[in-house]
């Protein structure tokens, strides 16, 4: 078992950053990637970032030249540094942590975006 805590959400106007964290305990060693998702109201959960136990990452599209993701292997934490936030931005984030049998979701943290 995986268990993910999300933290760092929060409203800001629109041009500011956030940096959420996702710390993981548990059976990190089975972990293989990680990964953040976000579910705005009406719309289906989608891929943000992911980065793999090898350090590759990935990026949505939009996220591109604004978004960060990063791990921290000492403190089993991930990182996902928002800058340049927009109002469409906003939506619950989560974090997921993928085996090699199941994915493993955090409870979700809300980032609003003003405008």
């Amino acid at each position: 078992q995986v268990q993910l805590v999300e933290s760092g959400g929060g409203l800001v106007q629109a041009g500011g950053s956030l940096r959420l964290s996702c710390a993981a305990s548990g059976s990190i060693f089975s972990i293989n990637a990680m990964g953040w998702y976000r579910q705005a109201p009406g719309k289906q959960r989608e891929l943000v970032a992911r980065i793999t136990n090898s350090g590759n990452t990935y990026y949505a599209d939009s996220m591109k030249g604004r978004f960060t993701i990063s791990r921290d292997g000492a403190k089993n934490t991930m990182y996902l540094q928002m800058n340049s936030l927009k109002p469409e931005d906003t939506a619950v984030y989560y974090c997921n942590a993928q085996t090699a049998w199941t994915n493993y979701w955090g409870q979700g943290t809300q980032v609003t975006v003003s405008s």
